[in-house]
């Protein structure tokens, strides 16, 4: 059990360095103006969501794993609680990759200043979903 959770742990932190940075970069790309520019925040918009879906897949495998492993875990509503966190993520994933398409085909309607804040969900979730899994609060 410890291995998986080290693992997931492991990939937890590679998903969530992705979802942090990801959308910093929708922030520069929707200032961009030039083409050479434009079309460099498209490469590393595509790489680093490559590279961060690989990792959120392999955290919520482990996840499972872990609950497959210790089912009584799910008699308790911290957990329950978390996972409902984890779905608004991996929505916030997906809305992600919808957001990285709309910006690579010039669609995007959104502010510089909306992917300001857009960049801030992660953050809120992070602290919730370790404040509960750390805590247990019941």
């Amino acid at each position: 059990m410890l291995w998986l959770k080290a693992f997931h742990v492991v990939f937890v932190v590679t998903w969530f360095a992705g979802l942090f940075y990801l959308p910093r970069l929708f922030v520069y790309h929707a200032t961009a103006a030039d083409a050479i520019g434009l079309e460099r925040f498209v490469v590393m918009e595509r790489r680093l969501f490559g590279i961060m879906t690989v990792g959120g897949t392999l955290a919520v495998l482990f996840g499972i794993s872990m609950i497959v492993a210790a089912p009584g875990y799910l008699a308790f509503g911290w957990l329950h609680v978390k996972l409902v966190l984890v779905a608004a993520l991996i929505a916030y994933h997906i809305w992600c990759y919808r957001l990285m398409v709309a910006l690579r085909t010039g669609s995007s309607r959104r502010s510089e200043r909306w992917f300001r804040l857009f960049n801030e969900a992660p953050a809120l979730l992070l602290m919730a979903i370790v404040v509960l899994a750390v805590v247990k609060p019941w």
